[in-house]
């Protein structure tokens, strides 16, 4: 069928943070690279729009944003009407996000055309039985599911979907990158890239800080994202007196997190799975660090057992046991320069160059 048209409904758009976000973006931008007319309907977060006003003028797609309200229901209703107004124009139609599946139950009573869902992870684990369900309905509706990891996927193999396929997230790659593999150091850096919520696992990291300073005195670790937890990751730090071993760096430009994670030696990512059902669904931050030569520890039991190569690129640990953390720092340590050259050899093989054709794969898919 005639693909080019696509009407890609996300929660989520930059230029506020968010992985969801990130990845529609990217997902966008290689798809118009491809001569795909894509517009996005996404949500206006900021309080005056002109953030988002200036940073959607540069883009090489249409974005079509819906003003958030205090009444959280009159935005879904305007997001509803705006999508549906828009139907008509486009042959398929991509939802990401909680949000943006629930559309589709409304979609699918007025189009016929294909719409494929990507999932991440906790939009399928919802606390409430309610959401569960009508989430699980929205998928059944939808002609093919897009997990982006192995993980998520498990987490809907049990319904009779029409087509699953797992396709993990991207990243840039520069066309020239200038990555040098780190030397091994006794001031060690660490860093963890992601909003300070106990999902991100920023807690497990500084839990083992005690147990790291008695070998590598000189320990350091840096936090970058949005400072949601901070209070709680300070009076940890404070009880564990290890307050001096850590900073937090807030929201921070993409530069600035470039030469963070320059200046750093492992990228952290113990993640957790919350009972409120938050969960990572694969980890492109870390495929990020390990571009400019970082290897990465990583959670076990979530996404990111796709995002890390065990004993490769970084290694996986079990997040609530420190002495498995503290060890893994040590073995990354002990062969530093092979982990962080396998590291860039890792991320390459996430080129969004690659990952968009498979995306154009499944749409053109009759």
């Amino acid at each position: 069928m005639n693909s080019n048209n696509i009407l890609f409904i996300t929660s989520e758009f930059p230029p506020q943070p968010g992985g969801i976000g990130e990845h529609a973006y990217q997902l966008a931008s290689f798809l118009s690279q491809k001569g795909k007319k894509v517009t996005v309907l996404t949500d206006r977060r900021s309080l005056d729009g002109k953030e988002e006003a200036v940073f959607d003028t540069a883009l090489p797609f249409t974005v079509k944003r819906i003003k958030r309200t205090s009444f959280l229901s009159f935005t879904y209703i305007n997001r509803c009407l705006k999508a549906l107004s828009l139907l008509n124009k486009h042959q398929i139609i991509l939802v990401s996000g909680k949000f943006s599946l629930w559309m589709v139950s409304l979609l699918r009573k007025f189009t016929s055309k294909k719409i494929i869902a990507i999932i991440h992870g906790t939009e399928v684990l919802l606390p409430k039985k309610r959401q569960r369900k009508f989430t699980e309905k929205c998928l059944l509706q939808c002609d093919a599911v897009i997990a982006v990891s192995k993980f998520t996927a498990s987490l809907v193999a049990h319904l009779p979907l029409k087509k699953l396929v797992i396709i993990p997230n991207g990243i840039v790659i520069p066309q020239n990158p200038k990555i040098h593999p780190k030397s091994k150091t006794d001031s060690l850096q660490l860093i963890t890239v992601g909003n300070l919520t106990q999902r991100k696992g920023q807690h497990h990291v500084i839990q083992v800080l005690p147990m790291l300073k008695k070998t590598l005195p000189e320990v350091h670790y840096h936090m970058v994202g949005l400072p949601t937890d901070m209070e709680k990751l300070q009076q940890l730090a404070e009880d564990l007196e290890v307050s001096q071993r850590v900073t937090f760096h807030g929201r921070v430009s993409a530069m600035e997190k470039d030469q963070l994670l320059d200046a750093s030696a492992l990228f952290m990512m113990l993640s957790e799975n919350t009972d409120e059902g938050d969960v990572e669904g694969f980890g492109i931050a870390i495929l990020e660090a390990n571009t400019r030569g970082l290897p990465a520890i990583g959670a076990l039991g979530c996404g990111i057992e796709d995002a890390i190569e065990n004993g490769f690129s970084g290694e996986l640990v079990d997040s609530k046991n420190p002495e498995s953390i503290v060890d893994a720092v040590h073995k990354i340590r002990s062969n530093y320069e092979v982990y962080s050259k396998n590291a860039v050899e890792w991320s390459l093989r996430f080129n969004w160059n690659n990952i968009v054709e498979r995306y154009l794969l499944l749409m053109d898919d009759n």
